[in-house]
């Protein structure tokens, strides 16, 4: 029997796998080549589109409303025959720094209480002309908007249910809604909050919404991340590390360091006995 068993075995491979024998069931797909140049086509778009859209807008900046700038003040400056003055003149980039100059001073000259009484002064004076006053009411709420740092601007990101049930957005917390909308909103509660939801991939436009704070929830991400994730349509994510991960990891990092010290102490002793 012990003969037969080993003739057996011997005429008879052993299954490697699959139906016959002959290697894995599921065999792992390979790339083509024309998948791995796709794919490495896509790696370099994504290396070198945001570094080419960036300097193509500061070249355009550069080259247009910063240079009209620049030619516009110096055109204004007083023009003498010294070669300091010419020298100046010269000189790229004089304007835009002088006009920067004269905004600071202006910003300085506007906290005070004689420069907010001529602002004031002017503003009237804007405002008094029929069709002037909209425009210039419009552009001062665009900017006084978008440069005062006050608690209307995003504090904080948060997950909120829209448009349905079980659908989940990411939005940005304004604030505590205020005004006649928490008047009416009275029946809401306590803690009524302004949200923006933005449209994917252009966070410029998107929906308003009030809502309890209770039915957010917070997220620990910064602003700036979750505007990373809005423009790359959520393929860029920040990094998340929740505090059982980061237990686990602190004690691997200790257990390391412990294991090291052995080792440490050998290769000191073993340099002191040489």
């Amino acid at each position: 029997m012990s003969d037969e068993n080993e003739t057996q075995s011997q005429e008879t491979p052993p299954r490697r796998g699959g139906l016959t024998g002959e290697g894995p069931l599921i065999q792992p797909k390979k790339d083509s080549l024309l998948s791995r140049l796709w794919s490495s086509f896509l790696a370099g778009v994504v290396v070198v589109a945001p570094i080419g859209i960036t300097i193509w807008l500061f070249y355009l900046l550069i080259t247009g409303p910063m240079a009209r700038l620049d030619t516009f003040v110096k055109n204004t400056l007083p023009v003498s025959e010294s070669v300091r003055e010419q020298v100046l003149q010269v000189l790229p980039g004089l304007g835009v720094l002088v006009a920067i100059v004269i905004l600071i001073f202006l910003g300085a000259f506007a906290k005070n209480f004689i420069g907010r009484s001529f602002i004031r002064g002017g503003e009237r004076l804007f405002e008094s002309v029929p069709i002037v006053r909209n425009v210039f009411g419009f552009f001062k709420n665009v900017f006084e908007t978008a440069l005062r740092q006050s608690d209307r601007s995003f504090k904080e990101v948060a997950l909120v249910e829209y448009p349905r049930k079980d659908a989940w957005v990411m939005a940005f917390v304004v604030g505590e809604t205020k005004g006649e909308v928490r008047t009416r909103l009275e029946d809401m509660g306590e803690h009524l909050t302004s949200i923006f939801i933005p449209t994917v991939p252009n966070p410029t436009s998107g929906f308003l919404l009030f809502v309890p704070r209770k039915d957010l929830r917070i997220l620990s991400m910064t602003v700036e991340e979750a505007a990373k994730v809005v423009f790359s349509l959520g393929l860029v994510t920040p990094d998340y590390m929740d505090g059982e991960e980061a237990a686990k990891r602190l004690e691997a990092l200790a257990e390391e360091a412990r294991a090291e010290k052995p080792s440490l102490k050998k290769k000191l002793f073993g340099a002191r006995k040489s």
